[in-house]
């Protein structure tokens, strides 16, 4: 069996139009509620999200600025 290659630490925040945005979330939309798993291409990485990974929303406030972050989060396999 060969041995997992460790993955790099990444940490990118990625902008989309509108539309780019709108189309991604109809297909989150759609895994989650068939329970199956969520591929997404972020930065040239291929990205598959389980089904079991967990979701939530993160709001943040500060003096200057207010924040909706949706996350999803899941341990690597």
């Amino acid at each position: 069996m060969a041995a997992k290659t460790a993955k790099q630490k990444r940490d990118i925040e990625k902008n989309y139009t509108t539309k780019q945005l709108a189309m991604k979330l109809r297909r989150l939309a759609d895994c989650i509620e068939k329970g199956s798993r969520f591929q997404i291409q972020i930065a040239g990485e291929r990205i598959a999200v389980p089904p079991d990974a967990i979701i939530n929303i993160e709001h943040e406030r500060s003096a200057s600025m207010e924040e909706v972050e949706f996350q999803i989060k899941w341990k690597p396999a």
